[in-house]
């Protein structure tokens, strides 16, 4: 079976590793697999692979770009030659929709959007898709409420990857003690992400603690000013290809985000033995209700502070909640099951 991902970028985000863990994977269930999106260091990783990776200009939310890379969609498509197409999130579902034949639509795969944005989600996929899949649940019931059929639910896996790097010497790369406490936030710097609330919990956590934010974005220069007063405890690290080994190097990790769907930054972390302090959105409370973390409400530094002030300093319900955390992802979110379902899918859809 000949897959086609389709997605707007291949770079750091959950989409994007899950896109390229699919696509590792799917030897294993018959696929030979290819990605046409705007780029990344994935795509590029993926290329050196012997993976098909096609080049698609962002569209941006134009109308110009939609039909830009539609035409570029279909030229994928066209060489090609997929048995399905499997278009991640809703601006790439309707770039698909454009690029295929008339008849012919594209599977999707709903990783989330912004509360206010399900309305027009809905109306968009009824239109593209002929199948929608969410991440989980919560994204699922939230479509469903704004009108679209309930999508099929396959939550998001781990894809393991091992650090290349010990602990010590990705801390030592970095200019940080091992007795440092660490925590690790891996999130594109936007507005959906809130890093603003993250630094003004992170003012109230007490000692020489260090968080480090992985990613980059529109924000970065913006919340580097606001970070100003925190000194070296704050360390902007841009956009990195190396989270197994950043993970191996922290004590906690953080997602302060105001709406997500399922992310994979939570489930490398629990993966990893790292304890997650992340905001009750989304389908990350039904994540860690099993153990691995410490949900808080969005927008609420004073709460996250807090979770990140217990887990940092107290050793033993960190290892506890690690330990949970690992047992819930051997558990819930092997990539296994994951690949079966969407095999049987995308099968019945040809």
């Amino acid at each position: 079976m000949r897959v086609l991902h389709v997605i707007s970028e291949m770079g750091a985000g959950g989409a994007e590793t899950l896109v390229a863990g699919m696509v590792a994977r799917g030897e294993e269930y018959g696929w030979v697999s290819a990605v046409a999106s705007g780029g990344g260091f994935r795509a590029d990783a993926l290329a050196a692979d012997g993976t098909p990776a096609f080049p698609v200009p962002l569209a941006r939310r134009s109308k110009a770009g939609v039909l830009k890379a539609a035409w570029a969609t279909r030229r994928a498509i066209a060489r090609f030659r997929p048995d399905v197409v499997l278009a991640h999130n809703v601006g790439a579902s309707l770039v698909a929709r454009l690029a295929l034949a008339p008849g012919r639509r594209p599977l999707t795969v709903f990783h989330g959007v912004a509360d206010e944005d399900y309305p027009a989600a809905a109306r968009i996929l009824r239109r593209t898709s002929g199948r929608v899949v969410a991440v989980s649940a919560a994204t699922a019931d939230r479509l469903a409420a704004a009108g679209l059929e309930r999508p099929v639910v396959i939550p998001n896996a781990v894809f393991p990857s091992p650090p290349v790097f010990g602990r010590a010497e990705v801390r030592a790369s970095l200019g940080v003690p091992e007795g440092t406490p660490v925590a690790l936030c891996l999130a594109r710097l936007e507005p959906q992400k809130r890093h603003d609330v993250l630094l003004d919990a992170w003012a109230a956590v007490g000692g020489d603690a260090v968080l480090w934010l992985a990613g980059d974005g529109s924000l970065r220069a913006d919340l580097e000013r606001r970070a100003q007063a925190l000194g070296r405890r704050v360390e902007f690290l841009g956009t990195r290809a190396d989270v197994p080994d950043l993970l191996a190097a922290a004590d906690v990790t953080v997602l302060t985000s105001d709406w997500e769907g399922l992310p994979l930054a939570v489930l490398e972390s629990m993966a990893a033995g790292r304890p997650v302090v992340a905001t009750d959105v989304g389908g990350i409370g039904g994540v860690l209700a099993s153990g691995g973390g410490i949900v808080v409400p969005p927008g609420n530094p004073t709460a996250t502070a807090a979770a990140l002030n217990t887990l940092l300093f107290d050793s033993v319900a960190r290892e506890t909640v690690a330990a949970e955390g690992i047992r819930a992802v051997e558990r819930d979110y092997d990539p296994h099951p994951l690949m079966k379902s969407y095999d049987e899918l995308l099968r019945g859809a040809r």
